[in-house]
C-alpha cells in the first residue's frame, strides 16, 4: 500500500484511469459538436468587432471594442485549449498515465479550466466599471480612457486570472484527474488548502458578476433617464445603447451559465459531503454555453441590428455629452483649454455655439 501511495502520481491519487461511467452527461457528442460550433461563433464576433474598429471614431467606442475582443479572444482560446484535449482523448483514449506519468499534462488542462473560466467573469465586470463609469462620469473617463489603456487593463485582467491558476502549483489547492478521465481541474474537497482555492475561486466569479450587476444596473437606470427626460429625441444616444445592451446580455448569459457551478463548489466544500460527480459535469456543461453564446452577443445586438429593430429612434446622435446642457459643455471646453491649448479646441468652441442653438441655451463665453 505505501509503495503504491509513493508511485501514484498526486494528480491521480484519487481519481484513477480508467473509468466506467456511462452517464449521458459524460458523452462525447457534446464537446465533438459544440466546441466546434462555439470557435466557429466566436471567429464570426472576432471578425464583426475587427469591423466595428476599424469604422468607429468614437474612444469610449473604441476602448470597449478592446474589451469585447479580449472577451472573444479568450472564449475561443478556451475552447480550443480545452477542447482539443477532451475530443482527442475521447477519439483516442490515450492513457492518461503512461502520457503524463509526472502531471504536467493534468496540470496543464487545470491551469486552462481556471484561467478560461474566470477571465469573462473578471473581464465582465471591468467593462461594467468602464461604462459605469463613461456613463456617469464621461468628461473625466474620456480624457483618461485610450485603446492602449484599455489593453493594458485586458492584459492585467488576464494576468490576475493566470496568478489564480497558478495557485495549486505552489500547494494552495491541486489539480486532479476528473471523471471520466477526459479532464483535469481543481479538487473539490474539504481540506483546508483545496477549500481554501475552492472558495477563492468561486468567490471571485460570484463578486464579479455581483460587481457587474450592480454596475449595469445603475448605468441602465441612468440612460432610461436621459432618454426619457426632456429632449428626448435630440438626446438619443445610440452607441452607449448599443454597449450597454451588449452588456447587459453578457452579465444575463455569465450569470446563467456559471452561477450553478460557482455555488455548487461553494456549497460542497463548505457542506463537507461528497462530490456528486453527475452535478459537476452538468454545471461544467453550462459553463461552457458562455464561451458558446458569448459570439452571439457581438454578432446580433449590434448597432446596424437595433436600427432594425427600433427604426423610430433617433439615430444621428452618437454622443453622450448630448445629455447634458450646452452650458456645461462650454463649461467643461473652458477649464480643458488651459491643458490642452487654444489651437487644438479651435473647432471645438465652434462646436459648442453649434449645440448652444440646438438647445436653447447661452453656453458662457470662454476665458482668453
Amino acid at each position: 500500500m505505501n509503495l503504491s501511495n509513493e508511485t501514484t502520481p498526486q494528480c491521480f491519487s484519487i481519481n484513477n484511469p480508467p473509468f466506467n461511467f456511462p452517464h449521458t452527461i459524460a458523452s462525447v457528442y457534446f464537446s465533438t459538436v459544440f466546441s466546434p460550433l462555439g470557435l466557429t461563433f466566436n471567429l464570426i464576433a472576432f471578425v464583426v468587432l475587427l469591423k466595428s474598429f476599424q469604422r468607429t471614431h468614437s474612444r469610449s467606442r473604441s476602448s470597449f471594442l478592446v474589451f469585447l475582443c479580449g472577451l472573444v479572444v479568450t472564449d475561443f482560446m478556451g475552447l480550443l485549449v480545452t477542447g482539443i484535449i477532451v475530443i482527442t482523448f475521447h477519439f483516442t483514449q490515450f492513457n492518461w498515465r503512461r502520457l503524463d506519468p509526472h502531471c504536467h499534462f493534468c496540470n496543464y488542462m487545470g491551469m486552462s479550466m481556471v484561467f478560461y473560466g474566470l477571465c469573462p467573469l473578471l473581464l465582465g465586470a471591468t467593462m461594467a466599471v468602464e461604462r459605469f463609469v463613461g456613463i456617469n462620469r464621461p468628461f473625466a473617463r474620456s480624457t483618461s480612457m485610450t485603446k492602449s489603456r484599455a489593453v493594458c487593463i485586458v492584459l492585467m485582467v488576464w494576468a490576475v486570472a493566470g496568478c489564480i491558476s497558478l495557485l495549486p502549483l505552489v500547494g494552495v489547492g491541486s489539480y486532479h484527474m476528473q471523471i471520466p478521465g477526459s479532464w483535469c481541474f481543481f479538487n473539490i474537497s474539504s481540506k483546508a488548502s483545496d477549500m481554501v482555492f475552492c472558495l477563492l475561486f468561486s468567490l471571485v466569479g460570484l463578486l464579479s458578476i455581483a460587481v457587474s450587476f450592480l454596475l449595469n444596473t445603475v448605468s441602465v437606470v441612468t440612460l432610461v433617464k436621459v432618454c426619457c427626460g426632456q429632449d428626448s429625441m435630440q438626446r438619443r444616444r445610440d452607441y452607449e445603447v448599443e454597449m450597454m445592451v451588449q452588456l447587459i446580455w453578457i452579465m444575463m448569459i455569465a450569470t446563467i451559465c456559471w452561477c450553478p457551478l460557482l455555488v455548487f463548489i461553494a456549497q460542497t466544500v463548505l457542506s463537507e459531503s461528497p462530490l456528486q460527480v453527475r452535478n459537476l459535469l452538468l454545471f461544467i456543461r453550462f459553463a461552457t454555453w458562455n464561451q458558446i453564446l458569448d459570439p452571439w452577443v457581438y454578432i446580433l445586438f449590434r448597432r446596424a441590428v437595433l436600427k432594425r429593430l427600433y427604426p423610430n429612434w433617433d439615430w444621428s446622435r452618437g454622443s453622450i455629452r448630448t445629455l447634458y446642457p450646452a452650458s456645461f459643455v462650454g463649461t467643461i471646453r473652458r477649464f480643458t483649454r488651459s491643458s490642452l491649448g487654444s489651437d487644438v479646441l479651435g473647432g471645438g468652441e465652434r462646436r459648442v455655439s453649434v449645440e448652444t442653438q440646438s438647445f436653447n441655451v447661452k453656453a458662457p463665453p470662454s476665458s482668453p
